[in-house]
């Protein structure tokens, strides 16, 4: 049972709602979200994980990139 079905709450600053994805908190600074954590993980409600995944497109299009072989 992992962290997000035990109930923990969104760690980005000023939100309370609860967390429905769990990221590696370096990814989830560098597209721009402050979060209150400071472990590996941070977990992100719905609202914020689909704001990471716009902000974050191009850097996960080119990691993809960089395993793809042709």
């Amino acid at each position: 049972m992992g962290i997000v079905a035990k109930g923990a709450k969104c760690n980005v600053e000023g939100c309370d709602q609860d967390g429905s994805r769990s990221l590696n908190t370096t990814k989830v600074e560098n597209a721009g979200l402050r979060v209150n954590s400071k472990g590996k993980k941070t977990i992100l409600c719905k609202d914020h994980y689909k704001e990471w995944k716009k902000e974050s497109k191009d850097d996960r299009e080119l990691e993809r990139a960089r395993f793809n072989k042709f």
